[in-house]
């Protein structure tokens, strides 16, 4: 499987069916995580953690403390896409990362960052 991303006019894709997505809370400037698998059924988030707690930021059921960091396994169906608005209220975007690295994604406030597998958007490039 592939993700593929589209940041305003750039396009990449990555041959990897797992990657992580860590940002900094807008309000809160707090760390959050989440784990996601690329599946035929769509991107399938299996972990997330927070570092702390705080409005907005509420970790999910059956979290668990774990070395300062909130973990738990959502529960939720795959979703088709991804869509990461920009705040620029961050100081930062999102880093996704996989096992080849890391790439920022939407440092600059504006345009939406897409993240989807590559099989529902055959558009962009491959790498």
């Amino acid at each position: 499987m592939s993700v593929c991303i589209l940041a305003g006019a750039k396009a990449m894709s990555f041959a990897v069916s797992l990657f992580s997505l860590s940002w900094a809370h807008s309000v809160q400037k707090t760390e959050w995580q989440e784990d996601w698998e690329v599946t035929p059924a769509g991107l399938q988030l299996t972990a997330a953690r927070v570092k702390g707690s705080g409005a907005g930021m509420e970790p999910g059921d059956g979290a668990v403390l774990k070395g300062g960091w909130w973990e738990w396994s959502p529960q939720n169906p795959p979703v088709g896409e991804l869509r990461l608005a920009a705040s620029g209220a961050t100081g930062g975007g999102w880093t996704l990362c996989h096992d080849g690295g890391c790439v920022e994604l939407g440092a600059e406030a504006g345009g939406d960052v897409v993240i989807a597998p590559c099989a529902e958007h055959e558009a962009f490039p491959q790498r």
